[in-house]
């Protein structure tokens, strides 16, 4: 819905590795508050027997994604597991025009794409506990062989490197509570911050990030 009041809609760029829960606490957070509008992604990856074209993602051929690419459509685009994904510049900038708070869930990759773009954005990193409770997460998806759990979390630990590029960092490690913090950072409430949270973040993306060779 437009928004008739003149007021220029929120990005909120959500982004996390693979088995951080991110689609889950997005979907909570859409549930939570209604206003939210879901920006779906461009991609070239085989659709899913649960999702659904135009609602999950808009699922295009290599070939139409490299010409929307090379006619500068998207507003940020990125190869994740041999599979691209972008983000239509186009619908963005109309539902932010209309005053339509957005949720753009995508890769590290992506995020630094549009902060650039949209340095108004809110860019939000989602981070695992543990990197135990990260390996449990993926292998607990039952869809995917040890090789492609392996590579899943290398890569991860490499995504994580780059939390401190994000304006928040929410760590879920209890569901409820980082759907609250979400939440709260949509609301525009002051995230916890200090001296000790840094710290123990810096704790975390150690061990999190071990054997990534960064």
């Amino acid at each position: 819905m437009k928004d008739t009041t003149g007021r220029r809609g929120r990005l909120f760029v959500i982004a996390a590795p693979s088995g951080a829960g991110k689609t889950s606490l997005v979907r909570a957070l859409m549930e939570r508050v209604p206003a939210l509008r879901f920006s779906i992604s461009y991609t070239t990856r085989a659709r899913r027997p649960t999702e659904a074209h135009g609602r999950d993602y808009f699922f295009v051929g290599k070939d139409e994604f490299s010409r929307m690419a090379d006619a500068g459509e998207f507003l940020e685009h990125a190869t994740v597991f041999d599979n691209s994904y972008g983000t239509s510049r186009g619908q963005v900038e109309q539902s932010l025009s209309d005053g339509q708070d957005l949720i753009l869930e995508i890769d590290w990759q992506g995020a630094g794409q549009v902060r650039r773009a949209l340095p108004d954005c809110v860019s939000i990193f989602i981070l695992p506990p543990s990197r135990a409770e990260l390996e449990r997460r993926l292998r607990g998806r039952g869809t995917d062989n040890e090789a492609v759990i392996q590579r899943r979390l290398r890569d991860a630990a490499s995504d994580m490197a780059h939390w401190r590029e994000f304006d928040h960092v929410v760590v879920n490690d209890d569901f409820d509570r980082a759907l609250g913090e979400l939440e709260a950072i949509v609301a525009g409430a002051p995230h916890p911050g200090g001296a000790d949270r840094t710290a123990a973040l810096e704790a975390l993306a150690k061990e999190l990030t071990r054997g990534d060779g960064g």
